[in-house]
């Protein structure tokens, strides 16, 4: 069993989640509720895997707050 990091915002202009596995082409979804995008991520990930474990360009490591003035 594998797992992996989903960034997720909200778009302000539609309500709606958006979620990607950074430096995962293709790995990306949408929904209107958390556990809606939890389960469209889930099953975009499923598809992926398919074809095999993916090389990831890119790993999360964190956010960072910057307060300007």
């Amino acid at each position: 069993m594998s797992s992996y990091t989903a960034v997720i915002e909200r778009d302000q202009s539609t309500g709606r989640y958006v979620g990607h596995v950074p430096g995962w082409a293709g790995a990306h979804s949408q929904g209107e509720s958390l556990d809606e995008l939890r389960a469209n991520l889930f099953e975009v990930v499923q598809m992926l895997l398919e074809d095999g474990e993916p090389a990831l360009s890119a790993e999360f490591v964190g956010t960072q707050t910057l307060e300007v003035a």
